[in-house]
């Protein structure tokens, strides 16, 4: 059987499907800016316009879905997490002492290159944690985090990296990705209710 090709409109010279990335590109900027100004967003349009013309990329359209809803929670948590993740910070490095560090690996549930990346770009904006290397094979972010000297506030950053991975694929994945992300999620808490919820809950 013969698959239809793809229907490739153009737009100012740049495919239909290319759009979508044009906006995420955008978000990222202002991300790494961490200021909602219409500069950053015109600025973070401009360069994704430029990115996208000058190095065109191949149909994203299997690999992003933007969901409204998830898009505001994604928003909203995350400026949360800047806030909180801010205060955390502060008190680590006013404390005496050597601020405590930590290199962990945390494997993501979604290994796609987009949401790999998104995840990896999220995370690295907030205060106090670094993305120090990325194993696409294995689908692992390898986190250089601030303030977490014991077991337990690792364990805790493990889980608000996975936290923010479920965010971010809710706002932008695939309903394939959600899928993933939902049965990992109720796999770990079936676990922890079997042997006790853990303290970051």
């Amino acid at each position: 059987m013969t698959v239809p090709p793809v229907r490739r409109g153009r737009f100012g010279g740049l495919r239909a499907t290319q759009w979508p990335m044009v906006v995420g590109l955008m978000v990222l900027w202002v991300l790494l800016w961490g200021n909602v100004t219409f500069a950053n967003v015109l600025t973070g349009l401009l360069i994704g316009l430029l990115v996208c013309a000058v190095f065109p990329l191949p149909a994203i359209e299997t690999q992003l879905r933007l969901h409204p809803l998830g898009v505001l929670r994604f928003a909203a948590r995350f400026l949360s997490d800047m806030v909180t993740s801010s205060w955390r910070l502060g008190r680590v490095i006013l404390a005496p002492g050597k601020p405590p560090c930590a290199v962990l690996a945390v494997p993501m549930r979604c290994p796609g290159d987009l949401m790999l990346t998104a995840t990896a770009v999220a995370i690295s904006a907030v205060p106090g944690s670094t993305v120090l290397e990325v194993h696409r094979a294995t689908g692992t972010l390898y986190l250089h985090v601030i303030g977490a000297p014991t077991e337990t506030e690792r364990q805790r950053a493990r889980h608000e990296a996975l936290r923010l991975e479920s965010r971010v694929v809710r706002a932008f994945g695939t309903r394939t990705d959600i899928n993933a992300v939902t049965a990992a999620e109720q796999a770990g808490t079936a676990a922890e209710l079997g042997k006790g919820a853990g303290p970051w809950t």
